[in-house]
């Protein structure tokens, strides 16, 4: 921006009447040199946003799809002039799956790097250890896919863009009864925050619709070996077997059960919806597969079809819910900034208040 100082035009002459015009105009130019000198500093301070994903671990190629989404939309809104003139940093940080590296990493982001708010792109357990420390500290924090329920229970300054988990666990239980029209179920539940807060929402609604529990097993996260307990529910022939997996535990689970000779129905939830984690190491094996997420591919929207169509050109591979949630999650905060700018509290107001905001997972 160039800011232009008029001021009447006069003779320069000698004398002092001379000497006082010419102070003027060293005056007059000395101010519009610090005008512009100000102006070009506000305008070249970058807004800081923090990412946490987990892009180490079992869950890598979640936190790759979260990162990778943040980055094309960052990309696009900096080509676009920035937050209201201001680019976008983005900083991101690996949690590795892990809740005490997510407790570093959201003090890293909040005392370090000053950010202005941050982003989770991670998993439940993980994102409601840094939550804490973005409440405590009255940083708006930004929550992608994580559906605890307890996430968002700790104070205003964490909000979130997905559904909680009991809520999709009610809808897999209505998917269920109404549309799969089973009788019977056989439940393999992951033994954590995501997979019991899901089977809970499942149950609560399956039953009210007739539906039948004959199992419900337990399993820990990293889980390997399912042969016993899918050996145990093909004897018990259910109509449908319903898991609240992650993608590796559920691509293994499937593929010891197609080797088991199980022809049982299968209904997932936005844990399997990965494709490098889930669908390209289960291949074969998912066909026939129903899940429960919240990323329409088949939404005719203009801003989703841009989004799907975006990232498989610029990534080669579709997308999945863990990028499409972390970048709603993302873009929220960029509105909120863009209506109110930096400051917390009214980043938190804006959000709270935001009516009809479309995302690529929905309004």
């Amino acid at each position: 921006m160039i800011i232009f100082c008029k001021y009447p035009q006069h003779p320069f002459t000698g004398g002092k009447a001379g000497r006082n015009m010419k102070s003027k105009k060293i005056w007059i130019l000395s101010l519009l040199v610090t005008l512009i000198f100000v102006v070009s500093v506000a305008q070249g301070a970058s807004i800081k946003i923090g990412l946490m994903a987990p892009l180490t671990g079992p869950a890598a190629s979640d936190g790759l799809s979260a990162k990778q989404s943040v980055e094309m939309a960052v990309e696009d809104i900096n080509k676009a002039g920035g937050i209201n003139g201001q680019k976008v940093e983005l900083i991101v940080y690996d949690d590795q799956f892990d809740p005490k590296q997510a407790v570093t990493v959201a003090h890293r982001m909040i005392e370090g790097d000053k950010v202005a708010a941050g982003v989770s792109g991670s998993y439940s357990f993980t994102t409601r250890a840094a939550a804490q420390v973005f409440q405590e500290n009255k940083v708006p924090f930004a929550v992608g896919y994580a559906l605890h329920p307890a996430i968002t229970e700790g104070g205003k300054y964490v909000f979130r863009v997905t559904v909680l988990g009991p809520v999709q666990g009610r809808a897999a239980g209505y998917c269920a009864g109404n549309m799969m029209k089973v009788k019977t179920v056989s439940m393999l539940v992951m033994d954590n925050d995501f997979g019991q807060s899901l089977a809970k929402g499942f149950t609560e609604y399956a039953s009210k619709t007739g539906v039948k529990t004959l199992s419900e097993d337990k399993f820990k996260m990293g889980e390997k070996e399912f042969s016993p307990v899918l050996t145990k529910i093909k004897g018990l022939n259910p109509d449908l077997i319903f898991t609240t997996a992650y993608p590796l535990d559920g691509a293994l689970m499937m593929k010891q059960a197609g080797d088991l000779g199980i022809k049982t129905k299968w209904l997932g939830t936005e844990g399997l919806d990965s494709t490098i984690g889930f669908l390209q190491v289960s291949g074969k094996f998912a066909e026939g597969l129903v899940i429960t997420t919240n990323l329409d591919r088949d939404s005719k929207v203009p801003m989703i079809r841009n989004y799907l169509e975006q990232y498989e050109k610029k990534y080669k591979v579709a997308p999945d819910m863990t990028g499409a949630s972390t970048l709603d999650a993302f873009l929220v905060l960029v509105e909120a900034i863009k209506k109110v700018g930096a400051d917390s509290d009214k980043i938190v107001d804006a959000y709270r208040t935001m009516r009809g905001w479309q995302g690529v997972t929905g309004q």
